[in-house]
């Protein structure tokens, strides 16, 4: 997978100017910009037809899901071309450590709202069929996010 090209056509450059407002939008936790904290993008990929319903998930109750196990959301993006226009989100999250991201993930697991959201949503079959993550840290001349 070319991660420039996914980049690019989410139009990620363009968002980021942006980003510094999210927290206002009372979906993400708190900043913490610790020596520690590290991006995690995620990249979906969802079966014909499926991304709609992806979408609506994260929407209405996913989102809310991750503020609540104090894993901050940085953007949730889908690229502007095809074929991955279609198919294909992408979101970032940011974590106080490598650590924090790992228990944040075993915590979401075993959320019982979790638990039941994905079970629901996906009783006509699985909304994403690929999972892609990169764990990230911050350059010294990046700005704070």
């Amino acid at each position: 997978m070319n991660r420039r090209k996914l980049i690019q056509g989410a139009g990620l450059a363009a968002v980021l100017p942006l980003l510094a407002a999210s927290a206002a939008d009372g979906q993400t936790a708190p900043m913490t910009h610790g020596p520690e904290e590290v991006f995690e993008l995620r990249t979906y990929t969802c079966p014909d037809g499926k991304l709609p319903l992806l979408l609506k998930r994260f929407r209405e109750k996913e989102i809310h899901i991750f503020a609540r196990l104090g894993m901050r959301g940085i953007g949730y993006w889908v690229p502007t071309d095809e074929p991955k226009k279609s198919n294909t989100l992408a979101y970032m999250l940011a974590h106080k450590s490598r650590a924090a991201a790992a228990e944040s993930w075993k915590k979401f697991s075993t959320d019982p709202e979790w638990v039941k959201l994905k079970a629901e949503s996906e009783a006509g079959g699985p909304l994403v069929t690929v999972h892609d993550i990169t764990f990230m840290s911050r350059t010294d001349f990046s700005p704070m996010l």
